[in-house]
């Protein structure tokens, strides 16, 4: 994405510590009053002994025959009060335990970014439920300024008084069964930063027998799933065909083609989830996994981009495997996969829907921020990590051509004046994104030869290479700059060899709009020429107009206004008279600066973006959709690659 605002929401990560509170029964503060509570029973008890004690002394003055006695039945009362309060402990200690076990709730500031005078700042969250009992409902309190305006949400309702944001559940998100978990998020603009540590968490918990009222009866029927429900609560899912093993393409100069040389078209969209610790896609806090992998289907995509981090790579292949949140009563035919499985599963109703896959390494540890650092690597991840796990996705799906292709590193980046940063030359330095990709393709094609290599760009490139063709320099006005990974200048220098797999490597920009990050391209009156001009043509595009390698621009998009349309239609395009192949920025709701292919359900698809991305989706003279398996057409509304006709 850009580079203002990846650099914002870094600076802001580290400034707005997130907030992550385990809770023991409802929360801290009901807690603490008990605690109070108990306090003053205890001195109230001691007083009235005192008192009692004092009038058995006075009355044994009275009477001395009496005082063995009062003292035996003193010390009977005594231990038979003592009896009473040891069995009342337990029993509340009894229900403490059944009504009131750990819930976990994670709420962290996990992005931010400009916007006019305000700075909008992306808070997510996930409420984990440990307890036995089923969560009925649940309250969020947020410190916000008086000027604060919620620009989306997700998993969550809110309603603003001043300076307290209340923040309760959706329709989908009230009712968490046990070991169940649901996601949410909202973004909020305001003049003064947004806290995530200032959250203040409640729940209440019903027992798993006892049925809510008819209200919630819906929730409840999805919440309670039983084996018979399983099948009923996901009607969408298609039967899974046999991976097969002829589907693999080719470059030939800047085109793409199958093994029969028939030029493809790859128009596809992007999903993330799997970078950002959901260890799944986002928005299935909300919506069904097989529905929505149906529609993107339907509506035409025939290729789908999954970022995902090393570090979650790496613990597949380690065997520590995470589990994945998700809505687990929507979703409840999922329940009992971890995020491996369920990614196992993901990749068979993808194959059933005539949708390939590309696999982006989008970041190097686990993080919704991750992009932001400039690396492969960083403190957690090494070199080594990062390539055996390129290597092991390879291996895992090398017969299974439903997974066509690996980005190896999404927008590696980093300025003249910045460390570490990427360079592009032809040294084997460690921080050299050219001699990485040779080195990474080459591991992955040892695996299977047979993947599409994709190689993005990096941030700046020298402007005179026999000067300071070793990015030494640390002056400004030496470099050329662009989008982090748009800038491939460095190929007409020191283009990517693969060897004996130069017909799998494609080159992949990203490019965005002044609503992204205002570059100096977008000043004044632009336009398509101008663009060519300005960015495109020697950032990128001279590649594939020199036949260099295919293009294939792995991220753009927008929200559908000013000052963004413009650009966005220009890049249409582009794309358009060209045939580039692309994966659409994205079909997440909550993509901050660009929005999404679908609302904040998740499910309702924006009408207007798709109907102008729709465009640039491969279809045939009829307008179906062409899809890349040569045997499944795509969705509902597609053919397979074998029925398209040139």
């Amino acid at each position: 994405m850009n580079n203002l605002r990846k650099f914002t929401a870094f600076i802001m990560s580290l400034c707005l510590a997130g907030s992550t509170l385990l809770f023991t029964g409802c929360d801290n503060e009901e807690n603490s009053t008990a605690s109070k509570n108990s306090s003053s029973s205890s001195s109230d008890k001691e007083d009235k002994n005192d008192k009692e004690d004092d009038e058995k002394d006075s009355s044994s003055e009275e009477d001395d025959e009496d005082k063995d006695k009062n003292n035996d039945d003193k010390e009977k009362d005594d231990e038979d009060k003592k009896k009473k309060d040891d069995n009342k402990k337990d029993n509340e200690d009894e229900d403490k335990k059944d009504s009131s076990s750990d819930v976990l709730f994670n709420f962290t500031n996990s992005n931010s970014w400009p916007e006019g005078d305000n700075t909008i700042y992306q808070l997510d969250g996930s409420i984990t439920n440990k307890q036995a009992d089923t969560i009925s409902d649940w309250t969020i309190t947020l410190n916000v300024s008086e000027d604060a305006v919620v620009k989306n949400s997700w998993g969550l309702s809110y309603e603003i008084d001043g300076s307290t944001m209340t923040i309760t559940p959706d329709a989908n998100t009230g009712n968490i069964i046990s070991n169940g978990s649901v996601n949410l998020g909202i973004q909020i603009a305001s003049s003064s930063p947004v806290d995530a540590s200032s959250a203040v968490f409640s729940s209440n918990s019903v027992k798993s027998a006892v049925s809510n009222n008819s209200g919630n009866q819906n929730n409840n029927n999805n919440n309670n799933n039983t084996g018979s429900s399983v099948a009923a609560s996901s009607p969408n899912a298609k039967e899974v065909p046999e991976p097969t093993t002829d589907d693999w393409l080719y470059v030939k100069k800047n085109k793409i083609v199958d093994s029969d040389g028939k030029e493809v078209w790859l128009t596809g969209c992007n999903w993330f989830g799997y970078n950002t610790g959901t260890n799944i896609f986002d928005g299935l806090w909300a919506a069904d996994l097989n529905t929505s992998i149906n529609a993107i289907a339907d509506h035409g995509f025939n290729l789908l981009r999954i970022p995902i981090s090393t570090e979650l790579v790496n613990q597949w292949e380690d065997g520590d495997i995470p589990m994945a949140n998700f809505n687990q009563a929507t979703n409840s035919y999922l329940v009992g996969m971890n995020s491996l499985e369920i990614f196992d599963y993901v990749i068979g109703q993808c194959r059933a829907n005539g949708i390939k896959i590309m696999i982006d390494f989008h970041c190097a540890s686990t993080d919704a921020s991750g992009h932001v650092y400039p690396m492969w690597y960083d403190s957690k991840i090494s070199e080594d990590d990062y390539i055996r796990g390129l290597e092991w996705i390879a291996e895992r799906y090398k017969n299974d051509d439903t997974i066509i292709a690996i980005d190896l590193e999404n927008e590696p980046h980093g300025k003249h004046n910045e460390s570490p940063r990427a360079k592009w030359d032809d040294s084997k330095d460690p921080d050299n994104w050219k001699y990485i990709a040779e080195k990474a393709g080459l591991a992955v094609l040892d695996k299977n030869p047979n993947l599409l290599i994709m190689v993005e760009g990096i941030e700046i490139y020298p402007k005179d290479i026999k000067s300071n063709g070793d990015f030494a320099s640390t002056n400004e006005d030496d470099y050329f700059f662009n989008w982090w990974g748009g800038n491939l200048r460095g190929v007409a220098d020191n283009p990517v060899d693969l060897g004996k797999y130069n017909d799998k490597l494609v080159y992949s920009p990203h490019d965005y709009g002044p609503t992204v990050y205002q570059q100096p391209w977008f000043k004044g009156d632009y336009d398509y020429d101008s663009l060519m001009e300005d960015c495109w043509y020697d950032n990128w595009f001279y590649i594939y107009d020199k036949k260099k390698a295919p293009l294939l621009i792995g991220e753009w998009g927008g929200f559908m206004k000013e000052p963004n349309i413009t650009w966005m239609t220009y890049c249409r395009e582009l794309i358009q008279n060209y045939k580039l192949h692309h994966t659409f920025w994205c079909f997440n709701a909550n993509s901050g600066d660009t929005g999404g292919l679908v609302l904040d359900d998740f499910t309702t698809w924006d009408e207007e973006k798709y109907a102008f991305v729709k465009e640039v989706l491969w279809q045939d003279d009829n307008g179906k959709f062409v899809g890349l398996d040569h045997e499944i057409p795509l969705g509902e509304n597609g053919i397979t690659l074998s029925e398209y006709k040139d």
